[in-house]
Formats: C-alpha cells, structure tokens, sequence
C-alpha cells in the first residue's frame, strides 16, 4: 500500500525558513518523479517542486531560488526547503507521486506565513 506522510508545515513571520518533510511507506528509488504541490484558500492545487531519481529539479517562477526540494532514498524521504517565506506562499503543501497510472497524495501540511 502506497502512503505518504507529510510534516513539517507551522506558523512562521514573512523571510523565515521551514523545512517540509514527507515519508513514503515505498522505496523511493522506485518512484521516478516526486514532487511537492500546494494549494490556497479559493485557489487551484499548483506544482511547487519536482525531482526525479537522477536528481533533476523542477521549480514554479514563484519559488525559483528560495525552495529546495531534495530526496533521501536510504530514508525514502522528500524534503522541501523553503528559505525567505512570503504571506503568499501560505498554503496546504501535499506530496505526490504517479506510478502505473495511479496518483498519490500525502494528507498535507499548513504553512502559514505571517506579513
């Protein structure tokens, strides 16, 4: 059974960090493409992040250069590092994988970033 579980989320003041944590119940290494999405009050479910097992990253314009998003195979770990918060980037963030044709989310995690 596929599960994963995000933590990490909380309250903290616009130019502060978090560090976004999601457990997969897989090894990773079997799953190509992980990636971090996140979404708004009134507004749609949005890529925020992608790796791939090779290590490419992918980044929305909006979090290009204050993200990081990073993977842990001996830990079956996604992270995602998020330096220089802004009010706008409060969200529920969610992980998420695709593997033969089915689609995997985590519970989600709040961050509420303060102005």
């Amino acid at each position: 059974q596929d599960e994963l579980v995000e933590s990490g989320g909380g309250l903290v003041q616009a130019g502060g960090s978090l560090r976004l944590s999601c457990v997969a119940s897989r090894n990773i290494n079997q799953i190509y493409l992980m990636a971090w999405y996140r979404q708004a009050p009134e507004k749609s479910r949005e890529l925020v992040a992608s790796i791939t097992t090779r290590g490419t990253e992918n980044y929305a314009d909006s979090v290009k250069g204050r993200f990081t998003i990073s993977r842990d195979a001996p830990k079956d770990t996604l992270y995602l590092q998020m330096d220089n918060l802004k009010p706008e980037d409060t969200a529920v963030y969610y992980c998420n994988y695709r593997r033969f044709g089915n689609e995997y989310w985590g519970q989600g995690t709040q961050v509420t970033v303060s102005s």
